[in-house]
């Protein structure tokens, strides 16, 4: 694959996370604190959105999978879900006055479809990697790209959306984050067109339509697929938690709303910094070597960030430092989990004898959106427990909860997806390279020479 075809790759996904950051980061605030929605129905519309994604997501891969076009399988749909959901994100972020049973059922429709046409362009934008190399490490190379790309995305607005809000909205902060949706909408299309115009499949295989049966066949059956589904949730679960509760740490105990978005920034130049590093540090170190070094830094981030909170040691060196090493251990975890979703593609052709870019994909999509939602859930749920009210100063207990829910619960998250990752994952390199070579040997896999 040629250097300028990663960077068009990567456009896109720095596209979709100005997307999805602004939606992961400050749906519930925008509802919950400027709109009034309560939290528990926003946190239970969240999961019951997810619930739905369940069945849709994986449906929507099988559509993927089944599309046959002269533009190849993917592109036609990430066209479709970009303009689609572009649309919708204006309107999710546009509440029109109605009461507040009518602005619950309004933003009800919005976000499940929100979701709906999110899917529509992330299932196949995220499948078309298997389908761009056969390379282990090429693989790797290329969700580097990608996954630098969205951090940038979805670092640029995670810090820039409450500075913006606040510029132009003039004091009407309703208004200025339906505006800067309208801004995030345009670049979107922008950016994922440049993909679609420019990012073409090199590996293709020619194989029957897959049913609904057949779909959730090679879903349940391919275990390695399972195990990475289960510690994605689980890691990002828990960073979701953190970065939703997040401007409300720097809001209600920090004191200082718009300093949120200087600890986002510290906290994406760390994500992006291991990730670009991951390559090298990939010369010295096996995969599981690294997703263990990335959790451990994880959680003394957490334990550091607790510390500063807890015990009113609030320096802001503390601060930034603490959100740096956890954030540098996302990076590292992130890059990891894609290039071991895109392998699970072969292990299942190698097992099941169908391959199913598209399918194995779909359940990356629903595992992000449904660890969005439990934490926002968890969130929801856990503000109503502790006494949050909005806009108003908080209780000292209501503060101390507020901190256990940020800093405390993602590590048992942390710890439980390492403990998975290391005792049930098993697609080393030296096991992938057989399975590759059985596929090759078999006549299953048809792959164009790849331009360096």
């Amino acid at each position: 694959m040629k250097s300028k075809e990663r960077l068009y790759y990567g456009a896109g996904a720095l596209g979709k996370d100005l997307v999805y950051g602004f939606v992961a980061g400050y749906i519930l605030f925008f509802l919950n604190d400027i709109i009034g929605i309560n939290a528990l129905f926003l946190g239970t519309l969240f999961l019951f959105a997810r619930a739905f994604d369940a069945i849709n997501d994986p449906i929507m891969g099988m559509i993927v999978e089944n599309t046959r076009s002269k533009y190849g399988k993917f592109r036609p749909w990430i066209l479709i879900g970009t303009l689609s959901n572009a649309v919708i994100l204006v309107l999710l972020f546009t509440v029109p006055n109605l009461s507040m049973l009518g602005m619950q059922i309004y933003v009800s429709l919005l976000y499940i479809l929100w979701g709906v046409t999110y899917t529509l362009m992330d299932i196949p934008y995220w499948s078309m990697i298997p389908a761009l190399t056969m390379v282990q490490k090429e693989r790797e190379n290329i969700a580097v790209v990608a996954r630098v790309f969205a951090g940038i995305g979805f670092t640029l607005v995670t810090v820039a959306t409450v500075p913006l809000v606040k510029m132009i909205g003039g004091g009407n902060d309703r208004f200025g984050y339906s505006m800067v949706a309208v801004g995030i909408s345009v670049l979107f299309v922008l950016l994922i067109g440049m993909t679609v115009k420019n990012v073409k499949e090199h590996v293709t295989v020619a194989q029957d339509k897959v049913s609904i049966r057949k779909l959730f066949n090679l879903l349940l059956s391919n275990d390695q697929l399972l195990i990475v589904m289960i510690t994605v949730v689980l890691f990002n679960i828990s960073t979701y938690i953190t970065t939703t509760l997040g401007i409300y740490f720097f809001k209600y105990d920090v004191k200082n709303e718009v300093l949120y978005s200087v600890f986002a920034g510290v906290a994406g130049i760390a994500q992006i910094l291991a990730m670009l590093c991951f390559p090298l540090i990939s010369r010295f170190l096996v995969r599981k070597q690294i997703f263990t070094l990335g959790v451990t830094t994880s959680i003394v981030g957490y334990l550091g960030l607790f510390t500063a909170g807890q015990f009113k040691i609030l320096s802001l060196p503390l601060l930034f430092f603490s959100g740096f090493l956890i954030f540098v251990g996302l990076g590292f975890m992130n890059i990891l989990t894609t290039a071991m979703l895109a392998d699970t593609v072969e292990y299942g052709e190698w097992k099941l004898g169908v391959r199913s870019e598209s399918i194995v994909f779909s359940v990356q999509t629903f595992v992000v959106k449904l660890a969005s939602a439990v934490s926002a859930f968890i969130v929801g749920l856990g503000l109503s427990i502790i006494g949050f009210i909005p806009d108003v100063l908080q209780s000292e207990v209501t503060l101390t909860g507020l901190r256990f829910m940020m800093f405390l619960m993602p590590i048992l998250g942390l710890v439980l997806s390492l403990i998975i990752y290391l005792k049930f994952y098993k697609i080393d390199a030296t096991f992938y390279q057989q399975l590759v070579a059985d596929l090759e040997k078999a006549g299953h896999l048809k792959i164009e020479k790849e331009a360096q």
